[in-house]
């Protein structure tokens, strides 16, 4: 059975997940760590729970999900695994933080691992993860749905009665209104959702309430 750990960083308060199971291994989703202490706290649970991290998995490449991808590179040498849609987003962290934040980036970004498609498995301990594309939100946002547990990580493309928004670079109303139409909504109705931002949720509820749903 899976253990889920939610971790809520930087300014923006996203969410990162830390995702094991009886096996001891795990992924770590989103690691969006800015300050010190949320990237110590983050690399201390990990270490004081016996975990060993085999993948570091990223829904998209928007800083707020990203800051903290070269702790992990550099406490675990696990590189961000990413949609090659979005590698233009990792790589432009200078330029997201000064339009964003009015500041600047000078920490390097891990080079990435490896390229996310749209059905890749990703496996780790007893469980494996299914990857579904979901543009809109970024070009190569994905989320990441676990079948045995009926549980999805869904970053910004769903969150809690809302969603993502579009009017960021490259970011896309059509694509997003499809991804959840036709990525989302057939996921069994009590899939749980855990967004990259807020509360969790599940896929009925979504599909009946969200009003982004149509």
């Amino acid at each position: 059975m899976m253990d889920i750990k939610c971790i809520s960083v930087n300014i923006l308060q996203e969410n990162c997940y830390i995702v094991s199971d009886e096996t001891r291994e795990c992924v770590i989703i989103d690691c969006g760590a800015y300050y010190e202490a949320e990237r110590k706290a983050i690399v201390d649970y990990l270490r004081n729970e016996g975990l060993s991290p085999r993948h570091l998995l990223c829904t998209h490449g928007h800083m707020d999900h990203v800051f903290g991808a070269d702790t992990i590179f550099e406490a675990f040498g696990l590189k961000p695994e990413i949609h090659r849609e979005d590698e233009e987003l990792l790589l432009s962290m200078d330029q997201q933080t000064r339009d964003m934040m009015g500041v600047g980036y000078d920490r390097p970004m891990p080079a990435v691992g490896r390229y996310l498609e749209d059905g890749d498995t990703v496996n780790f301990g007893s469980h494996e993860l299914q990857v579904i594309h979901t543009p809109g939100h970024s070009p190569g946002g994905v989320v990441f749905y676990c079948e045995a547990e009926r549980v999805v990580f869904t970053g910004d493309t769903l969150f809690r009665m809302s969603v993502g928004r579009t009017d960021l670079h490259r970011g896309s109303w059509p694509q997003l209104m499809e991804s959840l139409a036709k990525r989302l909504a057939p996921l069994p109705a009590d899939t749980i959702v855990y967004p990259g931002h807020g509360p969790a949720s599940n896929i009925g509820d979504e599909v009946r309430m969200n009003p982004f749903f149509r």
